[in-house]
């Protein structure tokens, strides 16, 4: 009898865990839907300087204000949907997070793998390698395990790390047509910046997903390495799809 209740306890509360990580997506969701469309897609320095100024963090709370990171690129978008996610868990009192940690969010022209911002704007695999870090959720490789919410690291080429060519984006969805199955997603996207889009599956050589699950392990960020080695060295050297996917936990 003990084990029998020992063991419904566990599904209750995994049904929990499950239920809660998909509010999560449910939330990032709706961050998409409060941002803005258009603005156009740049990635010069004047784009890296406006995404740092909308991203402002006063008396410990962020106040993004994402129409003035316009023009903007896609790791930018994506990571402002993130912050916001995570200020909107804070304002329902459901994630605390100290000071040092909510300091460690914020952009300030941090260079491929160092801190968060670093991490997420890396080539490569670099929020994918960010979640598996700091355990923020899992990462997998399975369109079909994937949902409305997850993030998404898209690989137009085999190429990892110098000369690739990818995207970061939120992932929303599949649709068949007539053509073939088209895979859907919310970014900062050439040329038009913010905005869905939807291009063939066969287009997309590879996809790292990440699933928000535990935000709370942003603090692990704290006892992390300033910077991730492999991340940062992938502005100059080559990896490869199996390595990134060994540095994700895949």
């Amino acid at each position: 009898m003990r084990r029998s209740a020992s063991v419904f306890l566990a599904i209750v509360a995994l049904t929990a865990q499950i239920s809660f990580a998909s509010d999560y997506s449910s939330l990032i969701l709706g961050q998409i839907k409060q941002m803005p469309t258009g603005g156009r897609y740049s990635v010069s320095h004047f784009a890296k300087i406006r995404l740092e100024s909308s991203a402002h963090f006063e008396s410990g709370k962020f106040f993004i204000l994402p129409s003035a990171a316009s023009p903007s690129f896609c790791s930018g978008a994506t990571y402002l949907v993130f912050i916001r996610t995570i200020e909107a868990l804070r304002a329902r009192g459901e994630l605390h997070l100290d000071y040092a940690t909510l300091e460690r969010l914020i952009i300030r022209d941090q260079r491929d793998g160092e801190g968060i911002w670093g991490r997420w704007n890396a080539n490569g695999p670099g929020t994918a390698r960010l979640f598996h870090e700091l355990g923020l959720g899992r990462n997998f490789d399975n369109f079909d395990q994937a949902k409305a919410g997850d993030f998404m690291k898209i690989f137009w080429s085999r190429q990892v790390g110098k000369n690739e060519h990818g995207h970061s984006v939120i992932f929303l969805g599949t649709e068949n047509r007539l053509d073939g199955q088209y895979v859907r997603y919310w970014s900062s996207n050439i040329p038009s910046g913010y905005g869905e889009r939807s291009v063939p599956r066969s287009k997309i050589a590879y996809a790292i997903f990440s699933r928000l699950e535990t935000p709370a392990n942003l603090a692990r960020i704290n006892s992390a390495p300033f910077v991730d080695t492999y991340l940062a060295s992938l502005l100059r050297t080559r990896s490869s799809i199996a390595e990134a996917c060994n540095k994700c936990g895949l």
